[in-house]
Protein backbone atom coordinates (compact mmCIF):
# COMPACT_ATOMS: atom_id res chain seq x y z
CA UNK A 1 0.00 0.00 0.00
CA UNK A 2 1.21 3.49 -0.92
CA UNK A 3 -0.16 6.60 0.83
CA UNK A 4 -0.09 9.97 -0.90
CA UNK A 5 -0.57 12.66 1.79
CA UNK A 6 -1.43 16.19 0.75
CA UNK A 7 0.62 18.97 2.33
CA UNK A 8 -1.90 19.87 5.05
CA UNK A 9 -1.94 16.24 6.21
CA UNK A 10 1.76 15.44 5.87
CA UNK A 11 2.47 15.77 9.60
CA UNK A 12 -0.55 13.58 10.33
CA UNK A 13 0.79 10.88 7.99
CA UNK A 14 4.21 11.01 9.64
CA UNK A 15 2.63 10.34 13.04
CA UNK A 16 0.43 7.48 11.85
CA UNK A 17 3.18 4.87 11.78
CA UNK A 18 1.04 2.72 9.48
CA UNK A 19 3.92 0.86 7.84
CA UNK A 20 2.75 1.95 4.40
CA UNK A 21 5.04 3.57 1.84
CA UNK A 22 4.78 7.32 1.31
CA UNK A 23 4.16 8.25 -2.29
CA UNK A 24 5.47 11.44 -3.89
CA UNK A 25 3.58 13.74 -6.23
CA UNK A 26 3.29 17.35 -7.24
CA UNK A 27 0.34 19.58 -8.02
CA UNK A 28 1.09 22.60 -10.16
CA UNK A 29 -0.36 25.08 -12.60
CA UNK A 30 0.45 25.83 -16.18
CA UNK A 31 0.92 29.45 -17.15
CA UNK A 32 -2.69 29.59 -18.35
CA UNK A 33 -3.89 28.70 -14.82
CA UNK A 34 -4.84 25.07 -15.45
CA UNK A 35 -3.97 22.57 -12.70
CA UNK A 36 -1.95 19.43 -13.34
CA UNK A 37 -0.81 16.46 -11.25
CA UNK A 38 2.46 14.50 -11.54
CA UNK A 39 3.08 11.15 -9.83
CA UNK A 40 6.74 10.58 -8.88
CA UNK A 41 6.37 7.10 -7.36
CA UNK A 42 5.83 3.91 -9.41
CA UNK A 43 2.31 2.68 -8.71
CA UNK A 44 1.63 -0.11 -11.21
CA UNK A 45 -0.58 -2.80 -9.60
CA UNK A 46 -0.42 -0.99 -6.24
CA UNK A 47 -3.22 -0.05 -3.85
CA UNK A 48 -2.92 3.70 -3.33
CA UNK A 49 -4.49 5.79 -0.57
CA UNK A 50 -4.97 9.54 -0.91
CA UNK A 51 -4.95 11.36 2.44
CA UNK A 52 -6.20 14.90 2.23
CA UNK A 53 -9.17 17.22 1.93
CA UNK A 54 -11.68 18.23 -0.72
CA UNK A 55 -12.99 21.16 1.32
CA UNK A 56 -12.93 24.67 -0.19
CA UNK A 57 -11.07 26.26 -1.82
CA UNK A 58 -12.31 24.14 -4.72
CA UNK A 59 -8.74 23.76 -5.98
CA UNK A 60 -8.41 20.97 -3.39
CA UNK A 61 -11.24 18.94 -4.91
CA UNK A 62 -9.85 19.23 -8.44
CA UNK A 63 -6.30 18.48 -7.26
CA UNK A 64 -7.53 15.38 -5.44
CA UNK A 65 -9.41 14.19 -8.51
CA UNK A 66 -6.50 14.86 -10.89
CA UNK A 67 -4.11 12.87 -8.70
CA UNK A 68 -6.54 9.93 -8.46
CA UNK A 69 -7.01 9.93 -12.23
CA UNK A 70 -3.25 10.06 -12.79
CA UNK A 71 -2.68 7.11 -10.43
CA UNK A 72 -5.17 4.99 -12.37
CA UNK A 73 -3.60 6.09 -15.65
CA UNK A 74 -0.22 4.92 -14.34
CA UNK A 75 -1.54 1.43 -13.60
CA UNK A 76 -2.65 1.63 -9.97
CA UNK A 77 -5.22 -1.13 -9.46
CA UNK A 78 -7.15 0.56 -6.63
CA UNK A 79 -7.46 4.07 -5.21
CA UNK A 80 -8.90 4.72 -1.76
CA UNK A 81 -9.71 8.25 -0.64
CA UNK A 82 -9.02 8.82 3.06
CA UNK A 83 -10.90 12.05 3.78
CA UNK A 84 -11.04 12.70 7.56
CA UNK A 85 -13.61 15.42 6.85
CA UNK A 86 -15.97 14.84 3.93
CA UNK A 87 -16.81 18.26 2.50
CA UNK A 88 -20.13 18.80 0.68
CA UNK A 89 -21.78 16.15 2.87
CA UNK A 90 -24.38 18.62 4.21
CA UNK A 91 -25.72 19.28 0.70
CA UNK A 92 -27.62 15.99 0.82
CA UNK A 93 -31.22 17.24 0.53
CA UNK A 94 -33.03 17.14 -2.80
CA UNK A 95 -34.54 20.63 -2.94
CA UNK A 96 -36.36 21.93 -5.98
CA UNK A 97 -34.04 24.04 -8.13
CA UNK A 98 -30.95 23.51 -5.96
CA UNK A 99 -27.84 21.44 -6.55
CA UNK A 100 -27.46 18.08 -4.81
CA UNK A 101 -23.73 18.56 -4.27
CA UNK A 102 -23.17 15.42 -2.20
CA UNK A 103 -24.26 13.22 -5.11
CA UNK A 104 -22.35 15.36 -7.61
CA UNK A 105 -19.09 15.17 -5.65
CA UNK A 106 -19.51 11.42 -5.18
CA UNK A 107 -19.95 10.93 -8.93
CA UNK A 108 -16.97 13.21 -9.62
CA UNK A 109 -14.72 11.19 -7.33
CA UNK A 110 -15.87 7.94 -8.94
CA UNK A 111 -15.25 9.33 -12.43
CA UNK A 112 -11.74 10.34 -11.30
CA UNK A 113 -10.87 6.71 -10.55
CA UNK A 114 -11.52 6.57 -6.81
CA UNK A 115 -12.92 3.19 -5.79
CA UNK A 116 -13.94 3.87 -2.19
CA UNK A 117 -13.97 6.60 0.43
CA UNK A 118 -13.18 6.37 4.13
CA UNK A 119 -14.10 9.27 6.38
CA UNK A 120 -14.72 10.20 10.01
CA UNK A 121 -18.25 11.00 11.17
CA UNK A 122 -20.07 11.56 7.90
CA UNK A 123 -22.94 14.01 8.22
CA UNK A 124 -25.80 11.56 7.61
CA UNK A 125 -26.73 8.12 6.27
CA UNK A 126 -28.19 9.97 3.30
CA UNK A 127 -24.64 10.74 2.15
CA UNK A 128 -23.88 7.03 1.86
CA UNK A 129 -27.06 6.53 -0.16
CA UNK A 130 -26.12 9.32 -2.57
CA UNK A 131 -22.51 8.20 -3.14
CA UNK A 132 -22.13 5.88 -6.16
CA UNK A 133 -19.02 4.29 -4.57
CA UNK A 134 -18.62 2.73 -1.10
CA UNK A 135 -18.48 5.37 1.62
CA UNK A 136 -17.41 4.11 5.06
CA UNK A 137 -17.56 6.31 8.15
CA UNK A 138 -16.20 5.92 11.67
CA UNK A 139 -17.40 7.89 14.68
CA UNK A 140 -14.65 8.75 17.23
CA UNK A 141 -16.66 7.77 20.33
CA UNK A 142 -13.63 6.41 22.19
CA UNK A 143 -11.67 9.62 21.58
CA UNK A 144 -14.55 11.69 22.94
CA UNK A 145 -14.99 9.39 25.94
CA UNK A 146 -11.31 9.66 26.84
CA UNK A 147 -11.47 13.47 26.69
CA UNK A 148 -14.56 13.48 28.89
CA UNK A 149 -12.70 11.42 31.50
CA UNK A 150 -9.48 13.43 31.21
CA UNK A 151 -11.33 16.73 31.72
CA UNK A 152 -13.54 15.34 34.52
CA UNK A 153 -16.80 15.86 32.64
CA UNK A 154 -18.43 12.50 33.39
CA UNK A 155 -21.19 14.27 35.33
CA UNK A 156 -22.18 16.40 32.31
CA UNK A 157 -25.36 15.41 30.47
CA UNK A 158 -24.74 14.46 26.82
CA UNK A 159 -27.19 16.54 24.75
CA UNK A 160 -28.08 16.15 21.06
CA UNK A 161 -28.76 19.44 19.22
CA UNK A 162 -31.07 17.54 16.84
CA UNK A 163 -32.34 14.03 16.17
CA UNK A 164 -29.41 13.26 13.89
CA UNK A 165 -26.98 13.73 16.79
CA UNK A 166 -28.76 11.31 19.14
CA UNK A 167 -26.77 8.26 17.89
CA UNK A 168 -23.55 10.21 18.48
CA UNK A 169 -24.52 10.89 22.08
CA UNK A 170 -25.53 7.28 22.55
CA UNK A 171 -22.19 6.06 21.19
CA UNK A 172 -20.27 8.31 23.57
CA UNK A 173 -22.43 7.24 26.52
CA UNK A 174 -21.81 3.60 25.62
CA UNK A 175 -18.05 4.21 25.45
CA UNK A 176 -18.29 5.72 28.93
CA UNK A 177 -20.32 2.80 30.25
CA UNK A 178 -23.36 5.02 30.80
CA UNK A 179 -27.01 4.31 29.84
CA UNK A 180 -27.63 5.04 26.17
CA UNK A 181 -31.39 5.61 26.33
CA UNK A 182 -33.22 8.88 26.89
CA UNK A 183 -30.66 11.29 25.40
CA UNK A 184 -31.96 14.87 25.77
CA UNK A 185 -32.48 16.40 22.33
CA UNK A 186 -33.90 19.47 20.63
CA UNK A 187 -36.56 20.06 18.04
CA UNK A 188 -35.35 22.45 15.36
CA UNK A 189 -37.19 24.74 12.99
CA UNK A 190 -35.81 26.64 10.04
CA UNK A 191 -37.05 30.08 9.02
CA UNK A 192 -35.72 32.95 6.89
CA UNK A 193 -33.19 33.84 9.59
CA UNK A 194 -31.79 30.32 9.99
CA UNK A 195 -32.21 27.36 12.36
CA UNK A 196 -33.78 27.82 15.78
CA UNK A 197 -34.36 25.36 18.61
CA UNK A 198 -37.96 25.47 19.80
CA UNK A 199 -38.24 22.60 22.28
CA UNK A 200 -36.04 20.48 24.53
CA UNK A 201 -37.02 16.87 25.14
CA UNK A 202 -35.52 15.26 28.22
CA UNK A 203 -33.90 16.48 31.40
CA UNK A 204 -30.56 18.25 31.62
CA UNK A 205 -28.36 18.84 34.65
CA UNK A 206 -26.32 21.83 35.75
CA UNK A 207 -23.53 20.78 33.35
CA UNK A 208 -24.29 19.85 29.75
CA UNK A 209 -22.15 18.50 26.93
CA UNK A 210 -23.45 19.14 23.40
CA UNK A 211 -22.22 16.49 20.96
CA UNK A 212 -22.48 17.04 17.19
CA UNK A 213 -20.65 16.36 13.96
CA UNK A 214 -19.35 19.88 13.32
CA UNK A 215 -19.03 23.49 14.33
CA UNK A 216 -19.13 25.70 11.25
CA UNK A 217 -20.48 29.21 11.78
CA UNK A 218 -21.83 28.18 15.18
CA UNK A 219 -25.40 29.42 14.58
CA UNK A 220 -27.06 26.09 15.42
CA UNK A 221 -24.98 25.59 18.55
CA UNK A 222 -25.64 29.15 19.72
CA UNK A 223 -29.38 28.50 19.50
CA UNK A 224 -28.98 25.22 21.43
CA UNK A 225 -26.94 26.91 24.17
CA UNK A 226 -29.56 29.61 24.60
CA UNK A 227 -32.23 26.96 25.15
CA UNK A 228 -30.02 25.05 27.59
CA UNK A 229 -29.56 28.17 29.69
CA UNK A 230 -33.34 28.63 29.74
CA UNK A 231 -33.64 25.02 30.96
CA UNK A 232 -31.34 25.68 33.91
CA UNK A 233 -27.96 24.52 32.65
CA UNK A 234 -25.12 26.65 33.96
CA UNK A 235 -21.97 25.13 32.42
CA UNK A 236 -21.87 24.07 28.78
CA UNK A 237 -19.21 22.12 26.92
CA UNK A 238 -19.25 21.45 23.17
CA UNK A 239 -17.75 18.39 21.52
CA UNK A 240 -17.70 18.17 17.72
CA UNK A 241 -15.83 15.97 15.29
CA UNK A 242 -15.10 18.67 12.72
CA UNK A 243 -14.08 22.14 13.84
CA UNK A 244 -14.44 24.48 10.86
CA UNK A 245 -14.78 27.70 12.90
CA UNK A 246 -16.01 29.72 9.92
CA UNK A 247 -16.14 33.47 10.39
CA UNK A 248 -16.40 34.99 13.88
CA UNK A 249 -20.06 34.48 14.80
CA UNK A 250 -19.31 31.24 16.67
CA UNK A 251 -17.35 33.26 19.26
CA UNK A 252 -20.68 34.28 20.78
CA UNK A 253 -20.64 30.81 22.37
CA UNK A 254 -18.20 32.08 24.98
CA UNK A 255 -20.85 34.52 26.23
CA UNK A 256 -23.37 31.67 26.63
CA UNK A 257 -21.57 29.87 29.46
CA UNK A 258 -19.58 27.65 27.10
CA UNK A 259 -16.51 26.64 29.09
CA UNK A 260 -14.63 24.64 26.46
CA UNK A 261 -14.96 23.44 22.86
CA UNK A 262 -13.50 20.09 21.80
CA UNK A 263 -12.92 19.11 18.18
CA UNK A 264 -10.82 16.45 16.51
CA UNK A 265 -7.96 16.97 14.08
CA UNK A 266 -9.88 16.00 10.95
CA UNK A 267 -9.23 19.48 9.56
CA UNK A 268 -5.91 21.33 9.95
CA UNK A 269 -6.45 23.64 12.92
CA UNK A 270 -7.40 27.21 12.11
CA UNK A 271 -5.57 30.17 13.63
CA UNK A 272 -8.51 30.75 15.99
CA UNK A 273 -8.37 27.15 17.21
CA UNK A 274 -4.61 27.27 17.76
CA UNK A 275 -4.63 30.56 19.62
CA UNK A 276 -7.75 30.00 21.74
CA UNK A 277 -6.88 28.19 24.98
CA UNK A 278 -10.50 27.12 25.47
CA UNK A 279 -10.44 25.03 22.28
CA UNK A 280 -8.97 21.55 22.60
CA UNK A 281 -8.05 19.64 19.43
CA UNK A 282 -8.17 15.88 19.96
CA UNK A 283 -5.80 13.71 17.86
CA UNK A 284 -7.29 11.20 15.41
CA UNK A 285 -4.22 9.00 14.87
CA UNK A 286 -5.83 5.88 16.33
CA UNK A 287 -8.96 6.18 14.19
CA UNK A 288 -6.91 6.53 10.99
CA UNK A 289 -4.58 3.70 12.03
CA UNK A 290 -7.57 1.41 12.43
CA UNK A 291 -8.92 2.36 9.01
CA UNK A 292 -5.54 1.80 7.34
CA UNK A 293 -5.04 -1.49 9.19
CA UNK A 294 -8.43 -2.64 7.96
CA UNK A 295 -7.52 -1.72 4.40
CA UNK A 296 -4.21 -3.57 4.60
CA UNK A 297 -5.90 -6.70 5.96
CA UNK A 298 -8.45 -6.62 3.16
CA UNK A 299 -5.64 -6.27 0.59
CA UNK A 300 -3.76 -9.28 2.06
CA UNK A 301 -6.94 -11.39 2.14
CA UNK A 302 -7.71 -10.65 -1.51
CA UNK A 303 -4.17 -11.56 -2.55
Amino acid sequence: MIIFPFADYLSLFERLGSGATKGSFTIGRFENGELFASVLTPVRMEHCVLLGSIAPPDERLLSFALLAHTLKKEGCHKVTALLPYLAYSRQDKDKQGESLATACVGSFLMASGIDEVFTIDVHSKRDQELFPIPLASTFPAEIFAKAIKDFHLTDATAVAPDNGAIPRCQAVNEALGRPTADVPSFEKQRDETGIKHVALFGRVQRRALIIDDMLDTGATLISACEKLLEAGTREIFIMVTHGLFTGTGWKKLWSLNVERIFCTGTIPASKDAVEESRITVLPIFEVLREQLSRLQKIAVTRQ
